[in-house]
Protein backbone atom coordinates (compact mmCIF):
# COMPACT_ATOMS: atom_id res chain seq x y z
CA UNK A 1 0.00 0.00 0.00
CA UNK A 2 1.53 3.38 -1.00
CA UNK A 3 2.32 5.49 2.04
CA UNK A 4 0.69 8.40 0.23
CA UNK A 5 -2.66 6.62 0.64
CA UNK A 6 -2.08 6.41 4.39
CA UNK A 7 -1.41 10.17 4.46
CA UNK A 8 -4.65 10.80 2.54
CA UNK A 9 -6.54 8.51 4.95
CA UNK A 10 -5.11 10.48 7.89
CA UNK A 11 -6.45 13.68 6.36
CA UNK A 12 -9.82 12.00 5.84
CA UNK A 13 -9.81 10.86 9.46
CA UNK A 14 -9.26 14.40 10.73
CA UNK A 15 -11.91 15.85 8.43
CA UNK A 16 -14.46 13.19 9.42
CA UNK A 17 -13.70 13.82 13.07
CA UNK A 18 -14.22 17.57 12.61
CA UNK A 19 -17.59 17.03 10.95
CA UNK A 20 -19.14 14.52 13.34
CA UNK A 21 -17.55 14.93 16.78
CA UNK A 22 -19.44 18.18 17.40
CA UNK A 23 -22.65 16.11 17.64
CA UNK A 24 -21.50 14.65 20.95
CA UNK A 25 -20.24 17.98 22.29
CA UNK A 26 -23.18 20.29 21.59
CA UNK A 27 -24.30 20.48 25.26
CA UNK A 28 -20.80 21.47 26.41
CA UNK A 29 -20.37 24.04 23.62
CA UNK A 30 -23.85 25.51 24.23
CA UNK A 31 -23.18 25.86 27.96
CA UNK A 32 -19.76 27.44 27.43
CA UNK A 33 -21.06 30.03 24.96
CA UNK A 34 -24.41 30.51 26.76
CA UNK A 35 -26.53 29.61 23.74
CA UNK A 36 -29.35 27.10 23.29
CA UNK A 37 -28.82 23.61 21.90
CA UNK A 38 -30.63 24.50 18.61
CA UNK A 39 -28.36 27.52 18.15
CA UNK A 40 -25.33 25.36 18.88
CA UNK A 41 -26.72 22.99 16.25
CA UNK A 42 -25.97 25.61 13.61
CA UNK A 43 -22.34 24.60 14.04
CA UNK A 44 -23.39 21.35 12.34
CA UNK A 45 -25.66 22.69 9.61
CA UNK A 46 -23.41 25.61 8.67
CA UNK A 47 -20.51 23.19 8.39
CA UNK A 48 -22.52 21.01 5.96
CA UNK A 49 -23.48 24.02 3.82
CA UNK A 50 -19.87 25.17 3.76
CA UNK A 51 -18.79 21.70 2.63
CA UNK A 52 -21.25 21.89 -0.28
CA UNK A 53 -19.96 25.36 -1.22
CA UNK A 54 -16.31 24.42 -0.88
CA UNK A 55 -16.78 21.16 -2.77
CA UNK A 56 -17.69 23.15 -5.86
CA UNK A 57 -15.92 26.50 -5.71
CA UNK A 58 -12.74 25.66 -3.81
CA UNK A 59 -12.23 22.60 -6.02
CA UNK A 60 -12.81 24.77 -9.10
CA UNK A 61 -10.01 27.08 -7.96
CA UNK A 62 -7.76 24.09 -7.20
CA UNK A 63 -8.49 22.28 -10.48
CA UNK A 64 -5.47 21.97 -12.74
CA UNK A 65 -2.96 22.85 -10.02
CA UNK A 66 -0.26 20.66 -8.53
CA UNK A 67 -2.25 18.09 -6.49
CA UNK A 68 0.35 17.66 -3.76
CA UNK A 69 0.67 21.38 -3.01
CA UNK A 70 -3.12 21.77 -3.30
CA UNK A 71 -3.73 19.07 -0.70
CA UNK A 72 -1.07 20.57 1.56
CA UNK A 73 -2.70 24.01 1.45
CA UNK A 74 -6.13 22.47 2.04
CA UNK A 75 -4.82 20.73 5.17
CA UNK A 76 -3.32 24.04 6.31
CA UNK A 77 -6.82 25.53 5.92
CA UNK A 78 -8.20 22.61 7.94
CA UNK A 79 -5.62 23.15 10.70
CA UNK A 80 -6.39 26.89 10.80
CA UNK A 81 -10.14 26.28 11.10
CA UNK A 82 -9.79 23.86 14.01
CA UNK A 83 -7.23 26.11 15.70
CA UNK A 84 -9.73 28.97 15.50
CA UNK A 85 -12.38 26.69 17.03
CA UNK A 86 -10.07 25.62 19.86
CA UNK A 87 -9.19 29.25 20.69
CA UNK A 88 -12.61 30.81 19.99
CA UNK A 89 -13.64 33.32 22.70
CA UNK A 90 -17.29 33.33 21.65
CA UNK A 91 -19.88 31.56 19.51
CA UNK A 92 -19.37 33.76 16.44
CA UNK A 93 -15.66 33.03 16.25
CA UNK A 94 -16.40 29.33 16.73
CA UNK A 95 -18.81 29.50 13.80
CA UNK A 96 -16.12 31.13 11.65
CA UNK A 97 -13.69 28.38 12.60
CA UNK A 98 -16.21 25.73 11.52
CA UNK A 99 -16.70 27.46 8.16
CA UNK A 100 -12.95 27.73 7.53
CA UNK A 101 -12.42 24.04 8.35
CA UNK A 102 -15.37 22.97 6.20
CA UNK A 103 -14.18 24.77 3.08
CA UNK A 104 -11.38 22.25 2.63
CA UNK A 105 -13.65 19.20 3.08
CA UNK A 106 -15.07 18.73 -0.41
CA UNK A 107 -11.93 19.86 -2.22
CA UNK A 108 -9.71 17.54 -0.15
CA UNK A 109 -11.76 14.47 -1.01
CA UNK A 110 -12.26 15.69 -4.57
CA UNK A 111 -8.58 16.25 -5.33
CA UNK A 112 -7.53 13.41 -3.03
CA UNK A 113 -9.75 10.87 -4.80
CA UNK A 114 -8.12 11.70 -8.14
CA UNK A 115 -4.64 11.49 -6.62
CA UNK A 116 -5.43 8.24 -4.79
CA UNK A 117 -6.64 6.66 -8.03
CA UNK A 118 -3.40 7.70 -9.75
CA UNK A 119 -1.21 6.14 -7.04
CA UNK A 120 -2.19 2.58 -7.99
CA UNK A 121 -2.72 0.37 -11.03
CA UNK A 122 -5.90 1.05 -13.07
CA UNK A 123 -7.66 -2.08 -11.81
CA UNK A 124 -7.18 -0.92 -8.18
CA UNK A 125 -8.54 2.62 -8.48
CA UNK A 126 -11.79 2.08 -6.55
CA UNK A 127 -9.94 0.20 -3.81
CA UNK A 128 -7.49 3.11 -3.51
CA UNK A 129 -10.33 5.60 -3.16
CA UNK A 130 -11.93 3.35 -0.52
CA UNK A 131 -8.69 3.42 1.49
CA UNK A 132 -8.77 7.22 1.52
CA UNK A 133 -12.42 7.14 2.60
CA UNK A 134 -11.46 4.57 5.25
CA UNK A 135 -10.09 7.52 7.20
CA UNK A 136 -13.56 9.02 7.22
CA UNK A 137 -15.21 5.80 8.37
CA UNK A 138 -12.53 5.21 11.01
CA UNK A 139 -13.33 8.65 12.37
CA UNK A 140 -16.86 7.42 13.03
CA UNK A 141 -15.77 4.10 14.53
CA UNK A 142 -12.99 5.32 16.82
CA UNK A 143 -12.48 9.06 16.54
CA UNK A 144 -15.95 10.35 17.42
CA UNK A 145 -16.39 8.22 20.61
CA UNK A 146 -12.86 9.08 21.77
CA UNK A 147 -13.24 12.76 20.83
CA UNK A 148 -16.52 12.95 22.71
CA UNK A 149 -14.96 11.28 25.76
CA UNK A 150 -12.01 13.68 25.60
CA UNK A 151 -14.27 16.73 25.33
CA UNK A 152 -16.59 15.63 28.13
CA UNK A 153 -13.72 14.97 30.54
CA UNK A 154 -11.18 17.65 29.63
CA UNK A 155 -13.33 20.32 28.01
CA UNK A 156 -14.60 20.47 24.43
CA UNK A 157 -11.63 22.62 23.37
CA UNK A 158 -9.27 19.70 24.07
CA UNK A 159 -11.00 17.77 21.29
CA UNK A 160 -10.30 20.51 18.76
CA UNK A 161 -6.69 20.72 19.91
CA UNK A 162 -6.44 16.97 19.26
CA UNK A 163 -8.00 17.39 15.79
CA UNK A 164 -5.49 20.16 15.04
CA UNK A 165 -2.75 17.67 15.92
CA UNK A 166 -4.23 15.11 13.51
CA UNK A 167 -4.15 17.78 10.80
CA UNK A 168 -0.46 18.45 11.43
CA UNK A 169 0.30 14.70 11.17
CA UNK A 170 -1.63 14.52 7.87
CA UNK A 171 0.24 17.54 6.52
CA UNK A 172 3.62 15.98 7.34
CA UNK A 173 2.52 12.73 5.68
CA UNK A 174 1.37 14.47 2.51
CA UNK A 175 4.60 16.45 2.22
CA UNK A 176 6.77 13.40 2.93
CA UNK A 177 5.05 10.55 1.10
CA UNK A 178 3.20 12.02 -1.87
CA UNK A 179 5.33 12.69 -4.93
CA UNK A 180 5.02 16.01 -6.70
CA UNK A 181 2.89 15.62 -9.80
CA UNK A 182 2.65 18.41 -12.35
CA UNK A 183 -0.81 19.63 -13.23
CA UNK A 184 -2.23 18.13 -16.37
CA UNK A 185 -3.04 21.58 -17.71
CA UNK A 186 -3.50 25.14 -16.42
CA UNK A 187 -6.66 25.76 -14.47
CA UNK A 188 -9.44 26.82 -16.81
CA UNK A 189 -12.90 26.90 -15.27
CA UNK A 190 -14.62 27.10 -18.65
CA UNK A 191 -12.75 24.02 -19.81
CA UNK A 192 -13.45 22.20 -16.55
CA UNK A 193 -17.17 22.89 -16.86
CA UNK A 194 -17.31 21.06 -20.20
CA UNK A 195 -17.30 17.83 -18.19
CA UNK A 196 -20.82 18.68 -17.07
CA UNK A 197 -22.15 18.49 -20.62
CA UNK A 198 -21.96 14.71 -20.25
CA UNK A 199 -25.33 13.37 -19.15
CA UNK A 200 -23.59 10.44 -17.42
CA UNK A 201 -21.85 12.85 -15.05
CA UNK A 202 -25.20 14.32 -13.96
CA UNK A 203 -26.80 10.90 -13.63
CA UNK A 204 -23.87 9.74 -11.50
CA UNK A 205 -24.17 12.81 -9.26
CA UNK A 206 -27.93 12.22 -8.84
CA UNK A 207 -27.26 8.58 -7.97
CA UNK A 208 -24.97 9.87 -5.22
CA UNK A 209 -27.61 12.31 -3.92
CA UNK A 210 -30.39 9.74 -3.66
CA UNK A 211 -28.25 6.69 -2.83
CA UNK A 212 -26.40 8.33 0.06
CA UNK A 213 -29.47 10.30 1.13
CA UNK A 214 -31.26 6.96 1.55
CA UNK A 215 -28.83 5.77 4.19
CA UNK A 216 -28.31 9.09 5.96
CA UNK A 217 -32.02 9.93 6.07
CA UNK A 218 -32.59 6.85 8.19
CA UNK A 219 -29.41 7.15 10.23
CA UNK A 220 -30.14 10.73 11.29
CA UNK A 221 -32.97 9.49 13.52
CA UNK A 222 -31.40 6.22 14.63
CA UNK A 223 -31.17 7.24 18.31
CA UNK A 224 -34.95 7.63 18.86
CA UNK A 225 -35.53 4.51 16.76
CA UNK A 226 -33.29 2.50 19.07
CA UNK A 227 -34.61 3.94 22.35
CA UNK A 228 -38.27 4.62 21.58
CA UNK A 229 -38.99 1.72 19.20
CA UNK A 230 -36.44 -1.04 19.83
CA UNK A 231 -36.29 -0.40 23.59
CA UNK A 232 -32.56 0.12 24.02
CA UNK A 233 -31.46 2.19 27.04
CA UNK A 234 -29.86 5.54 26.19
CA UNK A 235 -26.51 4.30 27.51
CA UNK A 236 -26.46 1.67 24.76
CA UNK A 237 -26.74 4.17 21.91
CA UNK A 238 -23.00 5.06 21.71
CA UNK A 239 -22.12 1.38 21.48
CA UNK A 240 -24.71 0.86 18.78
CA UNK A 241 -23.16 3.75 16.86
CA UNK A 242 -19.78 2.05 17.15
CA UNK A 243 -21.42 -1.07 15.65
CA UNK A 244 -22.76 1.09 12.82
CA UNK A 245 -19.29 2.57 12.33
CA UNK A 246 -17.76 -0.91 12.06
CA UNK A 247 -20.32 -1.59 9.33
CA UNK A 248 -19.28 1.59 7.52
CA UNK A 249 -15.64 0.55 7.62
CA UNK A 250 -16.35 -2.95 6.33
CA UNK A 251 -18.71 -1.69 3.65
CA UNK A 252 -16.19 0.86 2.42
CA UNK A 253 -13.49 -1.77 1.84
CA UNK A 254 -15.92 -4.33 0.40
CA UNK A 255 -17.55 -1.76 -1.88
CA UNK A 256 -14.22 -0.57 -3.26
CA UNK A 257 -13.25 -4.10 -4.27
CA UNK A 258 -16.68 -4.79 -5.77
CA UNK A 259 -16.53 -1.60 -7.84
CA UNK A 260 -13.13 -2.59 -9.23
CA UNK A 261 -14.65 -5.85 -10.51
CA UNK A 262 -17.80 -4.42 -12.13
CA UNK A 263 -18.71 -0.83 -11.37
CA UNK A 264 -22.30 -0.50 -12.59
CA UNK A 265 -23.38 -4.02 -11.64
CA UNK A 266 -21.98 -3.62 -8.12
CA UNK A 267 -23.82 -0.32 -7.64
CA UNK A 268 -27.13 -1.83 -8.78
CA UNK A 269 -26.72 -4.77 -6.40
CA UNK A 270 -25.55 -2.71 -3.43
CA UNK A 271 -28.34 -0.14 -3.81
CA UNK A 272 -30.92 -2.92 -4.16
CA UNK A 273 -29.75 -4.59 -0.95
CA UNK A 274 -29.75 -1.18 0.79
CA UNK A 275 -33.37 -0.63 -0.27
CA UNK A 276 -34.34 -4.07 1.06
CA UNK A 277 -32.66 -3.34 4.42
CA UNK A 278 -34.42 0.01 4.76
CA UNK A 279 -37.86 -1.37 3.90
CA UNK A 280 -37.42 -4.19 6.43
CA UNK A 281 -35.96 -1.97 9.15
CA UNK A 282 -39.29 -1.35 10.88
CA UNK A 283 -39.80 -5.09 11.34
CA UNK A 284 -36.20 -5.44 12.55
CA UNK A 285 -36.84 -2.91 15.33
CA UNK A 286 -39.27 -5.33 17.01
CA UNK A 287 -36.38 -7.08 18.80
CA UNK A 288 -33.04 -5.71 19.95
CA UNK A 289 -30.82 -8.32 18.30
CA UNK A 290 -32.51 -7.89 14.90
CA UNK A 291 -32.31 -4.11 15.31
CA UNK A 292 -28.56 -4.36 15.99
CA UNK A 293 -28.11 -6.63 12.96
CA UNK A 294 -30.08 -4.29 10.71
CA UNK A 295 -28.07 -1.29 11.93
CA UNK A 296 -24.79 -3.05 11.15
CA UNK A 297 -26.03 -4.01 7.67
CA UNK A 298 -27.23 -0.45 7.09
CA UNK A 299 -23.68 0.72 7.73
CA UNK A 300 -22.20 -1.94 5.44
CA UNK A 301 -24.44 -1.43 2.42
CA UNK A 302 -25.07 2.26 3.02
CA UNK A 303 -21.37 3.04 2.58
CA UNK A 304 -20.36 0.19 0.25
CA UNK A 305 -21.66 2.15 -2.74
CA UNK A 306 -19.61 5.28 -1.90
CA UNK A 307 -16.32 4.29 -3.62
CA UNK A 308 -18.22 3.23 -6.73
CA UNK A 309 -20.21 6.46 -6.79
CA UNK A 310 -17.01 8.49 -6.62
CA UNK A 311 -15.16 6.41 -9.23
CA UNK A 312 -18.15 6.61 -11.60
CA UNK A 313 -18.01 10.39 -11.60
CA UNK A 314 -14.25 10.31 -12.17
CA UNK A 315 -14.74 7.92 -15.08
CA UNK A 316 -17.21 10.11 -16.94
CA UNK A 317 -15.58 13.45 -16.12
CA UNK A 318 -12.10 12.87 -17.51
CA UNK A 319 -11.92 16.51 -18.66
CA UNK A 320 -12.24 17.76 -15.07
CA UNK A 321 -11.92 14.86 -12.62
CA UNK A 322 -11.04 16.98 -9.58
CA UNK A 323 -13.90 19.44 -10.06
CA UNK A 324 -16.46 16.72 -10.78
CA UNK A 325 -15.20 14.72 -7.81
CA UNK A 326 -15.55 17.78 -5.57
CA UNK A 327 -19.07 18.38 -6.86
CA UNK A 328 -19.87 14.77 -6.05
CA UNK A 329 -18.65 15.29 -2.47
CA UNK A 330 -21.12 18.19 -2.32
CA UNK A 331 -23.76 15.80 -3.64
CA UNK A 332 -23.19 13.53 -0.63
CA UNK A 333 -23.99 16.47 1.64
CA UNK A 334 -27.04 17.43 -0.43
CA UNK A 335 -28.23 13.84 -0.05
CA UNK A 336 -27.68 14.10 3.71
CA UNK A 337 -29.83 17.22 3.87
CA UNK A 338 -32.62 15.79 1.68
CA UNK A 339 -32.80 12.48 3.56
CA UNK A 340 -32.75 14.10 6.99
CA UNK A 341 -35.35 16.71 6.01
CA UNK A 342 -37.80 14.22 4.49
CA UNK A 343 -37.36 11.87 7.43
CA UNK A 344 -38.13 14.72 9.82
CA UNK A 345 -41.30 15.53 7.87
CA UNK A 346 -42.63 11.98 8.29
CA UNK A 347 -41.95 12.04 12.05
CA UNK A 348 -43.65 15.44 12.39
CA UNK A 349 -46.61 14.04 10.45
CA UNK A 350 -47.08 11.44 13.20
CA UNK A 351 -45.87 8.41 11.22
CA UNK A 352 -43.49 7.31 13.96
CA UNK A 353 -39.76 7.33 14.59
CA UNK A 354 -39.23 4.40 12.22
CA UNK A 355 -40.83 6.19 9.26
CA UNK A 356 -37.55 7.70 7.97
CA UNK A 357 -36.44 4.19 7.01
CA UNK A 358 -39.33 4.03 4.52
CA UNK A 359 -38.28 7.40 3.16
CA UNK A 360 -34.76 6.02 2.82
CA UNK A 361 -36.07 2.97 0.99
CA UNK A 362 -37.90 5.19 -1.51
CA UNK A 363 -34.76 7.28 -2.04
CA UNK A 364 -32.78 4.08 -2.64
CA UNK A 365 -35.33 2.94 -5.23
CA UNK A 366 -34.93 6.33 -6.94
CA UNK A 367 -31.16 5.80 -7.03
CA UNK A 368 -31.63 2.29 -8.45
CA UNK A 369 -33.92 3.68 -11.17
CA UNK A 370 -31.39 6.34 -12.08
CA UNK A 371 -28.62 3.73 -12.13
CA UNK A 372 -30.66 1.53 -14.48
CA UNK A 373 -31.42 4.50 -16.76
CA UNK A 374 -27.75 5.45 -16.77
CA UNK A 375 -26.60 1.92 -17.62
CA UNK A 376 -29.22 1.59 -20.37
CA UNK A 377 -28.27 4.96 -21.87
CA UNK A 378 -24.61 3.97 -21.82
CA UNK A 379 -25.34 0.60 -23.40
CA UNK A 380 -27.45 2.18 -26.16
CA UNK A 381 -24.69 4.67 -26.92
CA UNK A 382 -22.10 1.89 -27.09
CA UNK A 383 -24.28 -0.09 -29.50
CA UNK A 384 -24.74 3.03 -31.65
CA UNK A 385 -20.99 3.67 -31.75
CA UNK A 386 -20.30 0.03 -32.63
CA UNK A 387 -22.78 0.17 -35.52
CA UNK A 388 -21.16 3.34 -36.81
CA UNK A 389 -17.73 1.70 -36.56
CA UNK A 390 -18.92 -1.36 -38.43
CA UNK A 391 -20.51 0.82 -41.12
CA UNK A 392 -17.24 2.69 -41.57
CA UNK A 393 -15.22 -0.51 -42.17
CA UNK A 394 -14.23 -1.19 -45.80
CA UNK A 395 -16.05 -3.96 -47.63
CA UNK A 396 -14.07 -7.16 -46.99
CA UNK A 397 -16.09 -9.33 -49.44
CA UNK A 398 -13.82 -11.36 -51.75
CA UNK A 399 -14.97 -11.43 -55.35
CA UNK A 400 -14.77 -14.79 -57.13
Amino acid sequence: MPLGLIALAAGGFGIGLTEFVILGLLPEVATDFNVSIPVAGYLVSVYALSVAFGGIFVTAVAAGRNPKSTLAWLIVLFIAGNLISALSPDYTVMLIGRIVAALCHGAFFGVGAVLAANLVQPHRKAAAVSIMFAGLTTANVLGVPFGTFLGQNFGWRSTFWAITGVGIIALVGILAFIKTQPAARPANLGLELTAFTNVQVWLSILITVFGFGAMFGAFTYIAPMLTQVAGFPEAAVPWMLVLFGVGLFAGNIFGGRAADRNLDKSLLILLSVLAAILFSFTAALETQWTAATALFLLGVFGFAAVPGMQIRVLHFAREAPALASGVNISAFNVGNAIGAHLGGITITAGLGYASPTWVGGCLAVTAITLMAISARHLNSRNIHHERRRQAALPDQTISM
